[in-house]
Parts: C-alpha cells; sequence; structure tokens
C-alpha cells in the first residue's frame, strides 16, 4: 500500500515513462543502503543528506501519509480512572500488547493514545478487558471523530487552587471528552460530542460556584461582557468601620464589642468560609480557603477578635493583589504573542470589505493596508511592502516583499498596500498554527511543576495536622494553656499555605515559553524548556542546518568532446523528473525549458541512477559506481561536493560538482555553543563532511551516515550520558524525525511555517538562525534559575514564620503576609524571565 501511494501520489503523472513501481519506491525506500540509495551521487549524501534530500523529501512525506493508515492512533478517554498506581499498571499492560508500537496515557485529562499496527477493533476490545480487569468502575469512551472543541476564557481567574478545582471537576462531566486548563492564560478547552446542549451552561455553573468573580466567556461567540463591579473595596470598608467601632465599645467597656467584631468578620470573610464550606461537601477540604476559615475561625472562638478579623483582611488584600499581579503577567505574556489578527479585508467586486479571518477561503484576494497583520499566508499578487516578521522570527530587520512572494500570517505590513492571494485557511495558517503551539504548551508540565503539584496536594493535610497537634500536645502533655497554643496552631496553618509555589511556578515556565516565541523560537511545553537547562550534548545535522541547503552547480568538467552544453542539457533531462534540491540546481542551471515528451524509457535503478532515452542517445546519469559498471572509460574525480556523473550513448561524457553553502551564522553560533559536546553527523563522504567541519569549528564528526546510523549514533551518546544531562539535536524537521524523536530535544531548523517541522519537533527555530539555540539554553537556565529561587523563596520564609509561630513569636497578621506576600514576590520574579 505504501508502494502505490508513494508512487501514484508523487510520480504517476512524472514518472510515466516505463519504469515500475518497484523501481519508483525502492528509490525512495529509506531502509536502502547507503551503497543502494545514495549511490545514485557518488556517495556524496547518504540517505541522511542526499536520499533524504534527493528523494526522501518525497517520501518521507508519503511515509507519514502510509504510516497514518498503517499505524493508526486509537484515542480513548478513560472516564473515572482516579489511581495513578492503576493508571500505570494500565500502561505498562498495554505497551506490551504485540499490536502496540507506541502509547501514553495522560492521568491529568485520562486521554490513552495507542499507535498500533492491526486491527482496531480487536485492540479496542482488548483494551477495555484490560482496563475493567484492573478498575472495573472506569468507563473507556473511544474517539471516533464525532467530537468538536470548545475554547472559552475565564476571565478573572486568579486562583490556581481553584483552576485545578475546575479542571477535575469539568473533565468528569459525562459530556466532557478532553480538557485543557491554562492558568497562566485563563483558557479552557474541551472536546464534546457534537450534539451535546448546554454545556457551556454546565460549565459556568460550575466555575460560578467555585469562583462567583469569574466569567466563562465562549471564545467560539463575540460576547460583550460587563465589566462586574467589585464590592471587595466596599466590604473592606465596611469591615474596618466595624472593626473600629468594635474597638471604641471595647475601649468605653460595654460589653458588646463582640457583636460589631462578628459583624466585621462576617461581612469580609463570608465568601472564603463558603468556599471552604462547598469544598468540604465535595471532599476537598484541604486549600487555602479552608486553612484561613479555620485559623480565623479559632481565633474568633478563642475571644481575639481583631486577631481574626486581621487575618481575613490581610488576606483577602493579598489575594486581590495577588490577582492583579497575576493579570498583570498574563498581559505581559500575551503582549509577546499578540500576532492574532482582528480582521482581514476582502476585495468584493470593486468595494473592500472587514471580515473575520475565519470566513476567508483558498484564493480570496486580500488587501493589506500599512499598519495592518497580514491576517492569513497568502502570494502577493499586487504591490510592494515591507513587512514586520519580528513577532514570528525575532528578527528586527524588515522583509521586502514583492509580487509572486509568500506573505505569513503574524507579520506586520509597514509601509505598501498589497494584494493577497490566500493560500491556506485560517485554522491551517501559521499565525493560528503558532498560538495553538504556545497556547497548548502549558499541558506539557516540566517535572517541576508536577513534583510541586503533588508537593501541595500531600503538603497542605500534613501542615494541617502539624497545626493540629500544635494546638493540642502542648496542652495535654505539659499542661499549657489552651487558648494560647490554639492561636499558635492557626498561625502556623494561615503561613503554610502552598499558594506561592502552586502559582508562580507554571507562570514561571509559561513566562520562559513566552521570551522565546519573542524571539522566534517555539518551544512545545515547560518540559522541554526544563531538559534544555541540563544541555550536555548538542548533535547537528549538515544539510540545511549548518548549510543552507541551496545546491548550486559549482563546476561542470567534460571528457571525449562533449561540450558543457550537452553534458548540463542530458543531465537536466534525466533529472527532469525529480523535485530533489540537486536534481533542481541542475534544471535551473540549464536555463532552458524541457520538454519531456522527448524523454523515453525513463527508468530508475535502485541505489544507482538513471537511465532515459532523450532524442534517441541513451543517457545515464548517477553515481561513479553505477556509470564506471556500465561503461569503461569514466574517470572519478576527488573534488569536494555532490558529483553527478553522465554518459551518452555509453561514452563517458562527463560530471557535474554541485555544492551547498555554509550559512553566515553557523560559526558563531557553534563558537556560542562552546561548552557543549559538539557532533555533526553527515551522509557525505569524509572530504566534504571534514570541509564544513573545519569550517563552523566542529571537532566532532560522522560521515556516510544513513538515517538508521544517525539514530545508532545518537544513541550510543545517550547510553554514556550521565541522568542529569540532556542530548540535543537539530535537523530539517522532516528528514531527520527519527533522530529527533529520539533525542532529548529535537530542535527543527524549519523556517517560518514549515508544517512538517512543527509537527515533528519539540522546538522550532522560525528563522533557521543557529545561534537562536544558545538563546534557547540561556533562557532555559534563567527559568530554572528563577523556579529555584521561589521554591527556596517560598519555603525557606514559611519555614522560618512556622518557627516563630511555634514559640509565639509571629503574631497573626504576619502569617498572613508571609502567605500572601510571598506569593506576590513570587509571581513578580516570574516576570523576570520576560526581560531575557
Amino acid at each position: 500500500m505504501c508502494k502505490d501511494k508513494c508512487c501514484s501520489n508523487k510520480h504517476e503523472n512524472e514518472h510515466s515513462h516505463d519504469h515500475s513501481h518497484d523501481n519508483c519506491c525502492s528509490s525512495h525506500n529509506h531502509q536502502d543502503s547507503y551503497d543502494e540509495c545514495c549511490s545514485s551521487h557518488d556517495h556524496e549524501d547518504s540517505h541522511g543528506d542526499c536520499c533524504s534530500c534527493h528523494h526522501e523529501d518525497n517520501h518521507i512525506e508519503n511515509n507519514e501519509m502510509c504510516e497514518s493508515e498503517d499505524n493508526e492512533i486509537l484515542v480513548m478517554k478513560l472516564k473515572g480512572l482516579n489511581c495513578a498506581s492503576c493508571a500505570g499498571k494500565i500502561e505498562e499492560k498495554i505497551k506490551n500488547l504485540d499490536s502496540v508500537i507506541d502509547m501514553n496515557l495522560n492521568f491529568t485529562t485520562s486521554i490513552l493514545k495507542i499507535k498500533f499496527d492491526g486491527n482496531k477493533d480487536k485492540l479496542i476490545k482488548t483494551v477495555i478487558n484490560l482496563v475493567t480487569e484492573l478498575e472495573p468502575d472506569v468507563e473507556c469512551i473511544v474517539d471516533t471523530g464525532r467530537y468538536i472543541t470548545k475554547k472559552y476564557l475565564l476571565e478573572g481567574l486568579n486562583c490556581a487552587s481553584c483552576a485545578g478545582k475546575i479542571e477535575k471537576i469539568v473533565s468528569n462531566l459525562d459530556e466532557v471528552y478532553e480538557l485543557k486548563l491554562n492558568f497562566a492564560l485563563s483558557t479552557l478547552e474541551i472536546k464534546v460530542d457534537k450534539n451535546t446542549q448546554d454545556i457551556t451552561k454546565k460549565i459556568n455553573d460550575i466555575v460560578t460556584e467555585l469562583e462567583p468573580d469569574v466569567k466563562v466567556i465562549d471564545k467560539d461567540y463575540k460576547q460583550e461582557t460587563k465589566k462586574t463591579k467589585n464590592t471587595l473595596t466596599l466590604r473592606m470598608l465596611i469591615s474596618i468601620a466595624f472593626l473600629t467601632l468594635g474597638f471604641i465599645l471595647k475601649t468605653s467597656k460595654t460589653g458588646f464589642e463582640y457583636i460589631p467584631f462578628v459583624l466585621s468578620y462576617v461581612i469580609i470573610g463570608y465568601d472564603i468560609i463558603n468556599r471552604s464550606l462547598k469544598n468540604i461537601k465535595r471532599g476537598e477540604v484541604f486549600d487555602e480557603n479552608f486553612l484561613m476559615a479555620i485559623a480565623s475561625a479559632s481565633s474568633m472562638f478563642l475571644g481575639e477578635y481583631p486577631e481574626g478579623i486581621m487575618v481575613m483582611l490581610l488576606y483577602q488584600v493579598g489575594e486581590y493583589f495577588q490577582g492583579k499581579a497575576v493579570e498583570s503577567s498574563r498581559k505581559s505574556i500575551a503582549s509577546l504573542m499578540d500576532i492574532r489578527p482582528d480582521y482581514a479585508n476582502i476585495t468584493i467586486g470593486n468595494k473592500v470589505k472587514k471580515v473575520n479571518p475565519e470566513d476567508i477561503k483558498l484564493g480570496d484576494i486580500i488587501v493589506i493596508k500599512p499598519g495592518e497583520k497580514v491576517p492569513l499566508d497568502g502570494v502577493v499578487v499586487k504591490g510592494i511592502s515591507s513587512l514586520d516578521t519580528k513577532a514570528l522570527t525575532g528578527e528586527t530587520d524588515p522583509r521586502f516583499v514583492k509580487e509572486n512572494e509568500e506573505v505569513l500570517s503574524g507579520s506586520l505590513n509597514l509601509d505598501g498596500l498589497i494584494e493577497v492571494k490566500v493560500t491556506k485557511t485560517f485554522g491551517e495558517s501559521t499565525v493560528s498554527k503558532i498560538l495553538d503551539l504556545v497556547e497548548n504548551a502549558s499541558s506539557k508540565k516540566a517535572k517541576t511543576e508536577l513534583r510541586i503539584t503533588r508537593f501541595a496536594k500531600i503538603y497542605t493535610p500534613i501542615v494541617v495536622l502539624i497545626g493540629f497537634l500544635t494546638s493540642v500536645v502542648p496542652p495535654l502533655l505539659f499542661n499549657q494553656d489552651f487558648s494560647t497554643w490554639i492561636l499558635r496552631g492557626a498561625t502556623f496553618l494561615v503561613v503554610s499555605c502552598p499558594c506561592a509555589l502552586v502559582i508562580s511556578i507554571p507562570m514561571t515556565y509559561f513566562a520562559g515559553i513566552g521570551a522565546s516565541s519573542k524571539n522566534g523560537i517555539l518551544i512545545k511545553g515547560g518540559n522541554y524548556l526544563e531538559v534544555l537547562s541540563n544541555s550536555k550534548y548538542l548533535v547537528l545535522d549538515k544539510t540545511g542546518t549548518l548549510t543552507k541547503g541551496n545546491f548550486k552547480v559549482n563546476n561542470i568538467k567534460t571528457f571525449n568532446e562533449f561540450s558543457e552544453g550537452e553534458v548540463l542539457k542530458f543531465a537536466a533531462y534525466a533529472e527532469s523528473f525529480s523535485t530533489h534540491p540537486i536534481a533542481k540546481s541542475i534544471v535551473k542551471e540549464f536555463k532552458n525549458e524541457i520538454n519531456q515528451n522527448i524523454i523515453k524509457e525513463y527508468t530508475e535503478i535502485k541505489g544507482k541512477g538513471i537511465k532515459a532515452l532523450v532524442e534517441n542517445k541513451e543517457i545515464l546519469c548517477g553515481n561513479f559506481n553505477f556509470i564506471n559498471s556500465e561503461i569503461k572509460n569514466a574517470k572519478e574525480t576527488s573534488e569536494n561536493g555532490t558529483i553527478v556523473y553522465i554518459s551518452v550513448n555509453n561514452t563517458f561524457a562527463g560530471y557535474i560538482v554541485i555544492k551547498d553553502e555554509i550559512k553566515e551564522t553557523s560559526n558563531e553560533a557553534i563558537e556560542s555553543l562552546n561548552k557543549l559536546d559538539v557532533t555533526m553527523l553527515t551522509g557525505d563522504r569524509k572530504s566534504t563532511a571534514k570541509e564544513v567541519a573545519d569550517k563552523v569549528g566542529i571537532k566532532n564528526y560522522k560521515y556516510e551516515l544513513l538515517p538508521d546510523d544517525k539514530v545508532s549514533e545518537v544513541e550510543k551518546l545517550l547510553l554514556n550520558k550521565e541522568d542529569r544531562e540532556s542530548l540535543l539535536f537539530v535537523g530539517d524537521g522532516i528528514n531527520d524525525a527519527p533522530v529527533l524523536a529520539r533525542a532529548d530535544v529535537g530542535i527543527a531548523m524549519g523556517g517560518v511555517g514549515s508544517d512538517a517541522a512543527i509537527e515533528a519537533a519539540d522546538m522550532i527555530i522560525m528563522d533557521d538562525d543557529l545561534r537562536k539555540i544558545k538563546k534557547s539554553i540561556d533562557i532555559a537556565n534563567k527559568t530554572k534559575k528563577i523556579v529555584n529561587q521561589n521554591i527556596f523563596l517560598s519555603l525557606s520564609i514559611k519555614f522560618i514564620i512556622m518557627v516563630f509561630a511555634f514559640f509565639g513569636l509571629a503574631p497573626m497578621w504576619l502569617a498572613v503576609l508571609g502567605d500572601v506576600g510571598v506569593a506576590l514576590l513570587a509571581v513578580f520574579n516570574a516576570m523576570r524571565v520576560l526581560k531575557i
């Protein structure tokens, strides 16, 4: 099936000159040996470079298509899977199934994805039986493609703990198949059945119950949102007024001071107490609402009314400013990705109309005025202008565009008016893919982030227990005053809240992703940022990474009275059916139009080259071994570059030398990465590999490698490295997919808008500038440093105040400051990542 797809899709019209399917597909077979595949161009490039470029740029696309049919992806939701241990057992058993190639079980979302080869129905039945055996109450729901995605903005969601509760409750709704909640951007994305009704209302009810001030906005519809009046300020003023009245009554010794004190407490703290009670009903006992409610209520119960009221007042003030800080941080991050176009100008007759970019169809002509964002990808059909692509690539220099040149959505039109023919719908456009990638990056959490989440779940019950023991053990065992120790226990609870960690750490990682995108570096998750910070080994492909991938004819050598024009002409005709850059460079150098009707009996010889009749002359075009086996007078050259040998009617006509150019930034990039162990992998022969390595300053290089050899070389490095060390691989995102997947971080030099690069890699450098690797490592290091600072800052300050509280040296208001104050500092510290 793969063979048929390959030939029918790529060569049916081109290779219609008596060559078989076998010949077509064999020449594209990525399992071919070096001699078989790359000998067609004199062993200048291996399958990794020559064939991966010469043939595999056709094949890899087909390979993915074939794989998508032969190796399907089964997606299931395991509804009700709440046991992490059972999830691990399920994962282990499914991995061992014969038909399973790869799988991933996301315990947070309960989504199971299985890449398999075989009978789908049989696998579904096996998986369901396996899951039911381990977890009888878990329901397995198969994704049949009937689901749609809905996106919501949770405006005003500043509580990380509440976000976690919303995520858990909404994901357990029967209608919800899959869920992603991005706290850093306040967005909620769900998959539901197409026929689902009232899901927005259900989500709104859940959010309102947990966080009454948070507004659920359906991003699929334009909505005018009215700003709700914030009553917190008014409540604070009234609470302070009653608190003052209580002090006055207490001074006058009327005995009724408790009434204004209680009113003050209820006014400022009723929402916290209410949320705490609701959470207890749901079994969510241990959170910041519970800690504050129990601590302040203990103070009120002991008659320390001002202390209990001040706890609530300071906590509310701190939460208010913490919310403002989080909102400010979100805006800072969002401003870095402010590339989404608000509208598109479409030409209808003689008029220009503003419409939603999502309503534009392929082939429509849009008008982009100076100062407007390019809304969709397309080709300029009229006008000239300069584009600011900084938001996409991080480059400060404008890019000049004219007719027949491509423009990418997300760019800013600086000066001229241009008309563009749309080549991609909004959903497939560059800007849409970049935004989707960055917005979903938070779902791939760093290990530190996951550890802190687990730590918070264990930590809070433990500190509640310690607070309880602090309140009762000294009075019971050492005959101490109960009221004194209850107050100390309550103070202990107040300062113990883990908000600073729960909020600031995901915020820091997302800020790191935002800072990367500002520099034209797309990182698919905080987990990759963390791995980047441990970089030790850097492995690079050559073609398209260290070099431009722009092949040019460098020299034509002729023999036996053939002219350069004749050699070039016959080679161009022989190579005219290929889409590889080497073949294209020969055709481009020929410059004349090729009449393919005069090409007869065209045949690709597996791993050797091409035979064809051109103007009734037998043309052989390929590597030296191929030509030398067919004729006797061929002469091999030692020149560096890719060599294509040509014979005409069994007479050696000559050879063509084709060379690639080294990128201007390669030397500087390699020099900046001198602290890493750098290795270059290439399919080129030794002399060519050495020439490139010497020019860019790389000492370690491997040559004449097939794709499998490249994977083996990376595997060797992975086996020798320490656990905390990371290996980065840099390739073009298409030809090096197996190695990109195997490395700790696969980095694609995919170029702006390269769909294949975005799919293949963990990190994409949008403008192919190798210097961005050092920049990404710097951002990762700063992110990790700030994460560690926030962990140390939060835990050390809290620990000190806890000790002081135990010995009665910390008043409760200091404990509140130790909680919300530390959270504020941590959020502000997280935003320093954006300044790199």
